[in-house]
């Protein structure tokens, strides 16, 4: 099973930026797509991007013109560049496996550990 690592989380104000990475132990070749969530304290797991391995994106309401999604699969790393971070961006993100929603329950795997990134003045 591939492991997949978070990093690049931190302390932001709002408005700044802030990008964070997952590094796959082995190819995101091999994965219908990849997909960032996050979770913040009290709440649901959300959600937040996916990439597939053709290069289209998809994003929840609350990011979108904010975040941006990347991959290079040559470094079996996926991006999440965050921009106009508000205190509402705050939580822990995650990374994933994204088998595609015909999965139901099972779509998402392999799950990360977790960057905390909080905005804050």
């Amino acid at each position: 099973q591939v492991q997949l690592v978070e990093s690049g989380g931190g302390l932001v104000q709002p408005g700044g930026s802030l990008r964070i990475s997952c590094a796959a132990s082995g190819s995101i070749r091999s994965f219908y797509a990849m997909a960032w969530h996050r979770q913040a304290p009290g709440k649901q797991r959300e959600l937040v991007a996916f990439i597939t391995l053709g290069g289209f994106t998809n994003y929840a309401d609350s990011v979108k013109g904010r975040f941006t999604i990347s991959r290079d699969n040559a470094k079996n790393t996926v991006y999440l560049q965050m921009n106009s971070l508000k205190p509402e961006d705050t939580a822990v993100y995650y990374c994933s496996e994204d088998r595609g929603p015909g999965y139901g329950a099972g779509r998402f795997g392999s799950w990360g550990q977790g960057t905390q990134v909080t905005v804050s003045s």
